[in-house]
């Protein structure tokens, strides 16, 4: 029987194994919170995206991309550095006149000094529907507007955990921006859903009401403390939360003069952690991912 093996292989790495006859096979691996993967990994979290993707645009969500950095001074508006700064990914250069210097003496292995690069104006998202609500800034409209993306996000956790818990993660979202009635029904249209598929698939999710781990949880002023109630978890049987809904109310409508129907605009958003469910399936399925892959493909197209 195929079974996953994680384990420790060296310094802050891990991997994930799949035992078949006469064969062990590494279908993904972990060095300080970055994963690699292999095919049956890929083809499974492909496979989660695309029936995440499909109950977007079936709710009317349009796809869209947004850029890979966010401008600090855009992320101050939304409270970040006051509510979460331990999470930042600040993303810098290096300073012109340390070119020369760097090139005749190479730094060491294990990192660039800060005083060789310049002040940070940017930071990598933590969540995707950061760079939505940005976009979104300034607009007006008199229906709902809905959107998915996909992001590559990052947090700086305090540990690293398979991928449980990982620095860099894929993230897909569904966003809904109205009126406080119309994003209540699309949390609860998804959270429906959500719950279905897991039954689906035989995995078990416990919905939980929730803090958000990437908030700051002993913080003065939190997101959470100015938007509860705000959050529902989707945990597995080993405490992975695989997906969340998330009220915002009109925090990013006021915070970025983003309207519905002449008021502050109600916002809400739908998210997957890609990754988390390909561990979550995995656990299920005992490592067999090609088994994980068919299953999703067969009751995600019913779903």
């Amino acid at each position: 029987m195929p079974v996953t093996d994680p384990e420790v292989t060296g310094a802050n790495e891990t991997t994930g194994e799949t035992g078949t006859t006469g064969e062990t096979r590494t279908t993904w691996s972990v060095r300080d919170g970055l994963a690699t993967l292999d095919e049956p990994a890929v083809l499974l979290k492909d496979a989660l995206d695309a029936v995440f993707t499909r109950w977007g645009t079936e709710a009317g969500a349009r796809q869209q991309s947004y850029p890979p950095l966010l401008r600090a001074e855009e992320l101050s508006t939304l409270d970040y550095f006051r509510n979460f700064p331990h999470l930042g990914s600040p993303v810098t250069r290096i300073r012109p006149d340390r070119l020369a210097a760097l090139a005749a003496d190479p730094p060491g292995a294990t990192a660039l000094p800060a005083a060789d690069l310049a002040d940070p104006t940017h930071l990598l998202p933590s969540a995707a529907c950061y760079g939505c609500f940005l976009h979104l800034s300034g607009t007006s409209a008199d229906t709902p507007v809905l959107i998915t993306t996909i992001a590559q996000c990052f947090r700086n956790e305090d540990h690293h955990d398979g991928l449980r818990r990982l620095w860099g993660f894929t993230m897909r979202e569904i966003v809904c921006v109205g009126s406080a009635e119309v994003v209540r029904a699309h949390l609860d249209r998804h959270q429906e859903r959500i719950a279905a598929f897991g039954t689906a698939l035989g995995l078990t999710l416990d919905r939980q009401p929730a803090t958000d781990p990437f908030f700051e949880k002993d913080g003065s002023r939190t997101v959470m403390q100015m938007l509860a109630p705000v959050k529902d978890e989707y945990l597995h049987t080993d405490g992975t939360a695989v997906a969340s809904t998330n009220n915002h109310r009109n925090f990013f409508g006021e915070r970025r003069g983003i309207r519905h129907q002449g008021r502050p605009a109600f916002t809400g958003c739908v998210a997957f952690g890609l990754e988390r469910w390909v561990h979550a399936l995995g656990d299920l399925f005992e490592g067999d991912l090609a088994a994980a892959h068919r299953a999703v493909r067969q009751r995600g197209e019913r779903s």
